[in-house]
């Protein structure tokens, strides 16, 4: 049983085939827990953002999970298998670890992973498929990402999706003062891009999500208003600017509404953000004559270009990731000797009751109770020492020596001492017969 991550991202595949492996948040328990009623698969959470989709899982082998995936999703193998990627147990520690920091994401450094990644720890748990391992695996991801970012410039001047944004909106217009600015959603992506926008003090903003009350509760924050998705339709030649992300399955702006608003509009153009996956934007609309459609892949290019000033944060940042990879995995190791553990506590325990019976059954005779302490201290020590002894009288010594050693914390003043010089170790062989 090992960890493994399998996955799907921003680097291994073009949006088009991201959006068909996305998770919906509503959808991954129950998608959990199909996963984990197969019996394979011990532990399990899924991670799904607009860059990735990624399912971290405790597993005797990888390909059962893949299976499932193509299957859960209805997928031909032979089309998905291109794009996913696996890693094993050390590669998957340093890569959750990676992803925490924003290491692994499409704006170095971007801190908006950290809280999906603590959604998703939140719904495996909630699912029942989070275990001892995934915990510690979460639970030591988020440490490494706060030391990280307390340690390191890896979060300083990062150029995020919602500047980028701002950016590619002012080549269309040459600036946004002035302009009224349409956000669709009222998510966490939503909300860092109007507060972008929102310094750029546009003449009108405005929100429109599907549940009114939490579009107000943002919009609040703006001096913006917010009206009902059904709305937009009337609505959507207002604005120059339209920003859009939500966690919709189905396009939100179809090719035909945009045509309706482009009439309206004249010949002002029209700039469109879609930060969704799947796309909340018909991709379509990107041919209208006079639309700006940019989806978050695009907007990949204008990031890129803040990479290099943040390399030397990112390389103090994998040095820590190393260190603390290292010391998980030196825990992993720990957690595959507790049936050992187990197994020689239980063994030590059959000999204690063992031993109490039989003193119990000596004192009920009226034998002296020195006697029989004396003979039950005498029997214990020769049980519990008769394995070792027998090993290391059979070896010619070498590493067992040394690991007899250090379980026994043995210091010796006198390293030549010989077994058979010994009168108390010499005296055990003659009551070995005792041992279990």
């Amino acid at each position: 049983m090992a960890l493994f991550t399998l996955g799907i991202n921003h680097r291994t595949a073009p949006l088009a085939a991201r959006e068909q492996l996305a998770f919906h948040p509503e959808e991954s328990p129950r998608a959990l827990s199909d996963l984990a009623s197969g019996g394979q698969v011990f532990e399990a959470a899924i991670l799904s953002t607009c860059n990735r989709s990624e399912l971290y899982f405790e597993a005797d082998a990888p390909h059962s999970v893949a299976e499932w995936l193509t299957h859960y999703r209805r997928l031909d193998p032979g089309v998905v298998a291109p794009y996913l990627y696996t890693f094993e147990e050390a590669e998957t520690v340093r890569h959750v670890f990676r992803v925490a920091c924003g290491l692994d994401s499409m704006v170095l450094g971007e801190p908006q992973i950290l809280g999906q990644m603590k959604a998703a720890e939140r719904m495996a748990r909630e699912a029942g498929t989070l275990g001892t391992t995934l915990n510690k695996l979460f639970q030591s991801a988020f440490s490494v990402a706060k030391d990280v970012r307390s340690t390191t410039a890896i979060g300083a001047n990062v150029v995020s999706m919602a500047a980028a944004s701002v950016r590619l909106s002012e080549k269309v217009f040459g600036r946004v003062e002035g302009l009224n600015v349409l956000f669709i959603g009222a998510g966490e992506m939503i909300e860092l891009c109007a507060t972008h926008f929102a310094a750029k003090r546009p003449a009108e903003i405005v929100v429109a999500n599907r549940t009114i009350d939490r579009g107000l509760a943002m919009a609040k924050r703006f001096g913006a208003s917010a009206i009902r998705l059904e709305e937009l339709a009337e609505r959507l030649a207002e604005f120059d600017i339209v920003v859009s992300c939500t966690a919709s399955q189905l396009p939100i702006l179809g090719l035909g509404m945009v045509e309706r608003a482009l009439r309206m509009r004249g010949d002002r153009p029209l700039f469109m953000a879609d930060l969704a996956v799947p796309r909340d934007i018909e991709s379509e609309v990107g041919g209208l004559e006079n639309v700006y459609l940019h989806t978050i892949d695009d907007l990949a290019k204008i990031v890129e270009a803040g990479v290099e000033s943040r390399q030397s944060a990112a390389a103090a940042a994998e040095a820590i990731i190393v260190e603390r990879a290292e010391a998980f995995l030196r825990w992993l190791q720990t957690r595959e000797n507790v049936p050992v553990i187990r197994a020689l506590r239980d063994s030590a325990e059959r000999m204690r009751r063992h031993e109490i019976d039989r003193a119990v059954k000596r004192l009920g005779k009226g034998d002296a109770p020195t006697d029989v302490l004396e003979e039950m201290s005498r029997r214990m020590t020769n049980k519990f020492l008769h394995a070792p002894t027998r090993a290391l009288s059979q070896t010619e010594g070498g590493d067992l020596n040394a690991v007899v050693s250090h379980l026994f914390h043995l210091h010796s003043s006198k390293p030549s001492l010989r077994l058979e010089t010994s009168p108390q170790i010499s005296s055990i062989p003659s009551s070995l017969s005792e041992g279990v």
